[in-house]
């Protein structure tokens, strides 16, 4: 009787073991920008599974506390094991993944990161592999699927033919849209895109400029070899447990909005805590601030802190780093994003929607008054720029009230030396942030209002160009990498 698929991809495998790291040394220039990929999406010291590991080359480039590596081949997995003694590989079918894999070992059942690097085209059966993997999923579990783009197909088997690429068996071809669809149908959600890689072959100069600055052009980008998408596990829950929520309002020269924003706050969650930053005004804000801190409301909180440094990207980390609630809330003190939208974003967080929900005051009707055409215009180019560059689609990069769990914060400062301090705002600190911590972002539409006290703070013009310079910044940072 014939072999079965997974019989020929079976004997495939143990048949190559031998001859699998000199292939993978022949092209070394694209192995090494799978690492670069790999090695940019996961932190060090975080546990990682490796599904289709091969010879274990990828998962010890990407340096985890703990790393484990599964293949069904018995020879591939005894080469791994020996090269890299200090990471764990089993022989296993991914297909057939049960909780029971790592009864009585010392590696959890749950991972911060698992990956299927190369490994989609071999599988038999990719939803049986998905269903299975959730089991060693927690919430915050990121899985990440690198596979060939379906229209190198023909360029790949000429490769093969030439002597240039190791020779395959009958594999599938997977468009991004499947993938995407895949795992929906397993009860992920898509958090990040990408694709990469045009020059397999290392020319000086041409290959780094093409395949780190060119592919990712709109359009050309369609081309790259090599497709990824970072999906997080569905935890979609009806709102059954209640968190505490800081709500940060940096103020200057917002006298006349501080009794406004208590007034019309709602409770937020099992509590609702309240912090005040006031930041060098020339009217009485802070008089104001020290006078509605004497406010009694059921469960809330009150606190006022001044700054010692300039500007709202100050602001808000003074605030942040003075909050104790599971949920921190951005609100700017002019209210022209109304308090009472908060529930909106609290909702989306405790059910577990999003993990960074940015508001989006482009949805609904607004005035002239409130903003501008120009301003509106500005905020849709930033919008399509951010867009390419967190590989997340966003439609209000620049508005104001942004909500994220405490512990992911707390995450985004520990990892805030890979961009540095280069942004005046904060905005732009968190969005990237969230996007580097692979952080799933939805948008709240929000219905913006103009301000009914004072004026402006932004310089509009400057701070555009600053806008600018960071983007470009960003760039080198999260994109052409």
């Amino acid at each position: 009787m014939k072999d079965t698929y997974k019989e020929q991809i079976h004997k495939y495998f143990e048949n190559i073991a031998e001859d699998l790291d000199w292939w993978s040394n022949k092209n070394k220039y694209y192995y090494q920008d799978i690492e670069i990929l790999h090695q940019f999406i996961i932190h060090k010291c975080c546990t990682v599974l490796e599904i289709g590991c091969g010879t274990g080359n990828l998962l010890a480039a990407i340096q985890p506390s703990l790393g484990v590596g599964i293949d069904f081949s018995k020879n591939v997995i005894e080469i791994a094991q020996s090269k890299y003694p200090h990471l764990h590989f089993l022989s296993y079918d991914a297909e057939e993944l049960s909780l029971d894999i790592f009864k009585n070992t010392e590696i959890p059942n749950t991972f911060d990161f698992i990956i299927i690097s190369g490994a989609l085209g071999y599988l038999s059966d990719i939803q049986s592999v998905l269903n299975n993997l959730q089991n060693l999923c927690n919430p915050q579990t990121r899985i990440i699927l690198v596979f060939h783009n379906f229209l190198w197909e023909p360029f790949l088997r000429i490769a093969e033919k030439i002597g240039q690429r190791r020779p395959q068996p009958q594999q599938n071809w997977l468009s991004m849209n499947d993938a995407k669809n895949l795992l929906t149908l397993t009860g992920y959600t898509p958090v990040k895109i990408g694709r990469r890689f045009l020059i397999p072959k290392k020319i000086p100069i041409i290959s780094q400029l093409i395949n780190r600055y060119l592919i990712q052009l709109p359009v050309i980008n369609h081309l790259g070899l090599t497709n990824y998408v970072v999906a997080r596990p569905n935890s979609y829950t009806p709102l059954k447990k209640e968190y505490s929520v800081s709500v940060i309002i940096p103020a200057r020269n917002e006298a006349g909005n501080i009794s406004a924003a208590i007034e019309r706050l709602p409770l937020l969650g099992k509590h609702t805590e309240v912090i005040f930053i006031e930041g060098h005004s020339t009217d009485n804000t802070w008089e104001e601030i020290q006078r509605i801190s004497e406010t009694k409301k059921a469960n809330f909180s009150i606190k006022a802190f001044q700054q010692t440094g300039k500007g709202k990207a100050d602001a808000v980390r003074l605030g942040f780093s003075e909050a104790t609630g599971d949920i921190l809330m951005i609100l700017d003190a002019d209210l022209t994003v109304q308090p009472e939208e908060l529930p909106h974003f609290y909702q989306a967080m405790a059910e577990q929607r999003g993990e960074f929900i940015n508001g989006s005051r482009l949805v609904y009707p607004r005035s002239l008054e409130a903003m501008p055409w120009l301003n509106t215009l500005a905020n849709k180019f930033f919008a399509l720029v951010f867009s390419f560059l967190l590989g997340q689609q966003i439609k209000d990069t620049l508005c104001g009230t942004k909500v994220l769990w405490r512990k992911d914060y707390q995450r985004i400062v520990a990892n805030r030396k890979y961009f540095g301090d280069f942004d005046p705002f904060g905005d732009f600190d968190l969005l990237f942030g969230a996007a580097k911590l692979n952080l799933h972002i939805v948008e709240v539409p929000v219905r913006y209002q103009a301000r009914t006290y004072g004026q402006s703070n932004i310089a509009h013009f400057r701070e555009g160009l600053i806008l600018l310079k960071m983007c470009l910044y960003a760039a080198q940072k999260i994109k052409f990498i």
